[in-house]
Order: C-alpha cells, then sequence, then structure tokens
C-alpha cells in the first residue's frame, strides 16, 4: 500500500464563500472537526487544533501553521510536527482543501501529504497514515451535514 497522500472529493450544497468560511474559521471548525481551534486564517499565522477535553491530560494539542489563504479558492496548512519546530516539509503533514464550484455547490477537495517526509519508520507511518484516513473519513462528512445546518439557518 502507498502511504505518500491521502485524497478526498466531498460535495457541499453551499458556494464556496460558505465552505471556505467553514474549513477556515475556529467557530466552524468546532462543529464538525477538533474540540478546539486557535487560528487566524492568513499565511505564515501559527495556531493549534484540540482534540479531546483540553481541561484533562488526555487532550491532544496540535500545532498549524497556515500555508496559503485564498478566498474562497484554496486554504491549506501544515501540522503534525513538534511544539517548539517551524513547519518545513519534511517535518510536518500538509493540508490543503481546494473549493471548485460545482452546479449548486461546492466541490471540495482535500488532499493530505508528507507522511513519507516524515522520516517515520515503516510500522509508524502505516499507523499515522491508516490514523489520517480513517479521521478525514469521519470529520468530511460531518462538515457536509454541519454546512446544510448552517445554510437551512441563514
Amino acid at each position: 500500500m502507498e502511504y505518500g497522500s491521502i485524497e478526498r472529493e466531498i460535495h457541499v450544497e453551499a458556494t464556496p464563500e460558505v465552505v471556505y468560511e467553514v474549513v477556515t474559521t475556529p467557530e466552524h471548525l468546532r462543529q464538525w472537526w477538533p474540540d478546539d481551534a486557535d487560528l487566524e486564517p492568513v499565511p505564515g499565522a501559527t495556531g493549534t487544533v484540540s482534540f479531546g477535553d483540553s481541561s484533562t491530560p488526555n487532550a491532544q494539542v496540535v500545532p498549524l501553521t497556515v500555508v496559503e489563504a485564498d478566498p474562497p479558492r484554496r486554504f491549506s496548512f501544515r501540522w503534525v510536527y513538534d511544539d517548539l519546530a517551524v513547519a518545513t516539509p519534511t517535518n510536518s503533514l500538509l493540508v490543503t482543501f481546494e473549493l471548485v464550484p460545482s452546479g449548486t455547490g461546492t466541490l471540495l477537495r482535500l488532499t493530505e501529504t508528507g507522511f513519507r517526509e516524515k522520516g517515520w519508520e515503516a510500522a509508524v507511518l502505516e499507523a499515522h497514515y491508516r490514523d489520517h484516513v480513517s479521521g478525514w473519513d469521519y470529520f468530511l462528512p460531518r462538515l457536509v451535514e454541519y454546512v446544510a445546518r448552517l445554510v437551512s439557518t441563514r
């Protein structure tokens, strides 16, 4: 099996502007992906996403660095690097959301790359890759459901 990249496409019944807002702003991110988010959607900005209750030692706080913010077409960030490090292509994973108008909605293309570049041993690489595959397979449908609720109230 190839552990180089994860690619997913989903259709979202909302404009690219709405979908961009949902994948870039903490108040929307918290509704479908992490339990908490602290970031500015500006290239070079650093922030965090957190999974689990932040008041417990089991919470996982993951640093991220925004790479590209091109509303409403593209948003990308690097994550999964050491807390005190600066994100680079060899020490982090790159997540890119590409938003393409499609009918009355948006085709969201997610790509996550950098698994092999991290230099993990084979078993660690495979475990991280499988974890991220199952994560995106769980969270992307939540994004679609959240956007449907969001646009029905606007």
